[in-house]
């Protein structure tokens, strides 16, 4: 799901196979994409090509989000060489859509270079053969280029975009966590060795303290947390209460920020403390209506931890395309750490 920041008219399907990677960031390959026009909340959505078992399904669903968000207009693309597979999921959507409420302007198959409409024109403007395209001059990849945006090839990129390539980086942020666990823990000598016990109440409090005025500077000046920094931040992220703390500074004003801040610490995250910057990521990727990017981020945290509970949250709230303006922010008083 991608909440659209900006009106870009599709007048074609040339247009509308431009605005998809323009929204979300990456050229979709095996897809479905549901681009919303006329609504009370505008969302695009994109969806692997289903199977035949699923297309029901996923017909239903999208359906019910065009109802729910009372969409008037619709433009479908499916991303395949399949012209039959193609064919037969838009066959089966088109009169969901109607149903809901939905009129679709526009429907096209493409396969990286041609175009097919779905349709039905047998004129000359849509051949048998397709309509050759190239985005690469188009007026809304131009665009993109001005607002600074980078389109990758596939949604895989994008994935791996949230994998560090610097294994260095990496070790030396868990060097910093190694270091930031031993400061947290009291180790008490005993006939049977060294006993670790957790830090008292008043340290965590301190370390949330210490989270909240690190993470705002980050965020005024934009500098980058050193390998010491990111490490001590994620040993005391393990806990929810800390965790909120961060959750609490966004706001729809800083989620860009948020998104470059915790974007690099998911990159340079060791195994094992990777799961509260990943959920951190995705929800602010939400924030700043990137649905792809928010997806990519939760799958990431839930490799590190299947049932990471920000990550559940934030995949109802993707799949059933609720818009961040529903987002209130935390406010600080009813942070449980500071409690009291």
């Amino acid at each position: 799901m991608k909440t659209p920041t900006k009106t870009l008219r599709v007048k074609n399907p040339t247009d509308l196979l431009a605005l998809v990677p323009y929204a979300f960031g990456f050229h979709p390959q095996d897809s479905l994409v549901m681009v919303t026009g006329e609504a009370a909340e505008p969302f695009h959505v994109r969806v692997d090509l289903p199977a035949p078992d699923d297309l029901d399904e996923l017909c239903d669903h999208l359906a019910t989000l065009t109802r729910r968000h009372r969409v008037r207009t619709v433009a479908v693309a499916l991303y395949t060489d399949d012209a039959a597979l193609a064919e037969g999921v838009y066959a089966a959507l088109e009169p969901r859509l109607v149903e809901a409420g939905a009129r679709v302007g526009e429907a096209v198959r493409a396969d990286g270079s041609r175009w097919w409409t779905l349709t039905g024109c047998a004129g000359p403007c849509c051949p048998a053969e397709g309509t050759p395209y190239d985005l690469s001059g188009h007026e809304f990849t131009a665009q993109g280029v001005l607002d600074g945006k980078v389109t990758l090839g596939s949604r895989a990129e994008l994935a791996e975009s949230l994998v560090g390539t610097d294994p260095a980086e990496v070790e030396a942020v868990e060097a910093g966590a190694d270091a930031a666990l031993l400061r947290l823990q009291k180790v008490a000598r005993s006939p049977f060795g060294p006993v670790q016990r957790p830090a008292g109440r008043a340290h965590l409090v301190q370390e949330g303290r210490w989270v909240e005025q690190r993470l705002r500077r980050c965020l005024a000046d934009g500098e980058r947390l050193d390998a010491d920094e990111v490490g001590r931040l994620l040993v005391v992220l393990v806990s929810i209460e800390v965790r909120d703390v961060a959750w609490s500074l966004m706001e729809r004003a800083n989620a860009a920020r948020h998104v470059v801040l915790w974007r690099d610490i998911v990159r340079r995250s060791p195994p094992g403390l990777l799961a509260a910057p990943a959920a951190l990521l995705a929800f602010a990727a939400w924030l700043d209506g990137d649905g792809a990017l928010a997806w990519c981020a939760v799958e990431r945290c839930q490799q590190d931890e299947p049932d990471y509970g920000l990550a559940g949250l934030l995949t109802e709230a993707l799949a059933g395309a609720v818009p961040p303006s529903t987002w209130q922010p935390m406010r600080r008083e009813l942070l449980t750490l500071f409690a009291g």
